[in-house]
């Protein structure tokens, strides 16, 4: 007979046996839920099918999909606070809660506050979520059907956005000007002539979109966005004679309104008595506020309720415009968030430019330079074009918002959540992690696939 000890051990040498057998242990599959989450937000915050479906705006789905994303990014154990991007929102919001007690109007620093709070959710939910190059193209994929709807709407509208903030033209103008730069280049990043036709469509509506809005801030955006793109386009032949399409392209369906509007931007009559006029002046009461405010400013969504403080019995045409907003998204944070904020924000921002940069030189190696047993041409990989789609998103942006108050607008913050994602995808590949199926489909020599050419891996 056996003692207890021996046919314990026999019972752990046979299941040692019975375990080799079954072979490696599989990991539980990750939960979707987050990433599809994200998803819906993009959805109903940009596309904002609320605003068609009578009743759904009643239903506050930002919010809702906000404290959602929220609640997944804590139950998965992956909420990351390495980036620099993520560590500057903590300070920021440190700032903003100052605000909340010391402004004038504690209602909307509160309100904003929260905002971007709702915000950040989103924020972790990206750069935790979306984890895969799989994933980032799925969101491409719905971030590009979005837009190109939203520039249907905004021509079929007259140049006015679909509602809430995007209601504008000139807001609209800048979420054209945000989404060109990604029409062009997956244009160059896609494989096959449906393919390129398909952002090239996408383009084109964007583009007609922008010219709808009669938006000369918008223009100049616009315009920016186009010298960055030639100037960062992988063939400069190429992408100049698609410029030139587009600028042959506008020149016949803009109606000779867009181009009055345009060319009075700097007509005596604007800079005089105009808009212009009016611009400057706001800009000039914000730069006083900065000056008694240096340090953290007014408060953050606090101009409007500031402004007569500093007029100091000025005016503007014989009347005080107090209660209107700065028209700048720049004059904006001066006044509001003072020295911290162009330090908090511009720290985000150059950061942004050092991922999009690292992910760039990554991924565009010598044309015969072999990179983890394969042999990648320059700027052939998918990851290359969205890193220079969302650098010129960014100049986008921050070229529109001279113009407009957009910095509270969620443009400026989901596309940071979407830098930051693609930098952590960029360096996951260089460790060995969830994009390694990647390598393995395809054999040594042969160069990873271009949007559009076929799957790259399961979600």
């Amino acid at each position: 007979m056996m003692g207890p000890d021996a046919g314990g051990a026999q019972l752990a040498a046979t299941s040692k046996l019975n375990l080799r057998g079954l072979g490696p242990l599989r990991q539980a599959p990750e939960s979707k839920a987050g990433f599809y989450l994200v998803l819906a937000y993009l959805l109903f915050e940009f596309g904002r099918p609320q605003e068609i479906v009578p009743g759904l705006r009643a239903i506050p789905f930002g919010t809702g999909l906000s404290v959602l994303i929220l609640l997944n990014v804590l139950m998965s154990g992956k909420l990351d606070f390495s980036r620099t991007q993520t560590k500057l929102w903590i300070v920021l919001f440190g700032v903003m809660a100052v605000h909340v007690p010391l402004a004038v109007n504690n209602f909307w620093a509160l309100m904003t506050f929260k905002d971007m709070f709702l915000l950040f959710c989103v924020y972790l939910g990206i750069i935790t979520f979306v984890n895969s190059l799989e994933r980032m193209m799925t969101v491409m994929k719905l971030w590009m059907g979005i837009h190109g709807f939203l520039a249907i709407m905004g021509i079929v509208k007259g140049g006015l956005g679909i509602g809430a903030w995007m209601g504008d033209e000139n807001d609209f103008c800048m979420v054209m000007d945000m989404a060109a730069p990604f029409g062009y280049f997956l244009f160059f990043g896609a494989q096959g002539m449906l393919q390129k036709l398909k952002y090239l469509g996408m383009l084109g509506s964007f583009i007609l979109g922008a010219m709808a809005s009669l938006s000369r801030g918008g223009f100049i955006g616009l315009a920016s966005v186009g010298a960055y793109c030639w100037y960062r386009s992988p063939k400069k032949l190429n992408a100049l004679i698609l410029v030139v399409v587009a600028v042959v392209f506008m020149l016949i369906l803009a109606p000779d309104k867009y181009w009055d509007e345009v060319s009075s931007s700097t007509s005596e009559a604007t800079m005089a008595i105009g808009t212009g006029a009016e611009r400057l002046y706001t800009w000039g009461i914000g730069v006083e506020m900065f000056y008694s405010n240096p340090i953290i400013g007014i408060g953050q969504s606090n101009f409007p309720w500031t402004f007569d403080r500093y007029e100091g019995g000025q005016n503007f045409l014989g009347r005080s415009i107090a209660g209107r907003q700065a028209h700048s998204a720049w004059v904006t944070l001066l006044s509001e968030l003072g020295l911290a904020g162009i330090l908090i924000i511009g720290g985000m921002l150059f950061q942004c430019y050092k991922d999009l940069k690292f992910v760039r030189t990554k991924f565009t190696p010598a044309e015969s330079r072999q990179k983890h047993g394969q042999t990648i041409r320059a700027k052939e990989d998918i990851r290359v074009y969205l890193a220079m789609a969302m650098e010129g998103s960014l100049i986008g942006f921050s070229v529109s918002g001279v113009f407009i108050s957009i910095l509270w607008y969620p443009s400026l913050w989901i596309m940071l959540a979407l830098v930051v994602a693609l930098r952590n995808i960029s360096e996951t590949q260089s460790e060995g992690g969830p994009l390694g199926v990647v390598r393995a489909q395809y054999p040594q020599g042969s160069s990873l696939p271009r949007y559009g050419e076929r799957p790259v891996s399961r979600l």
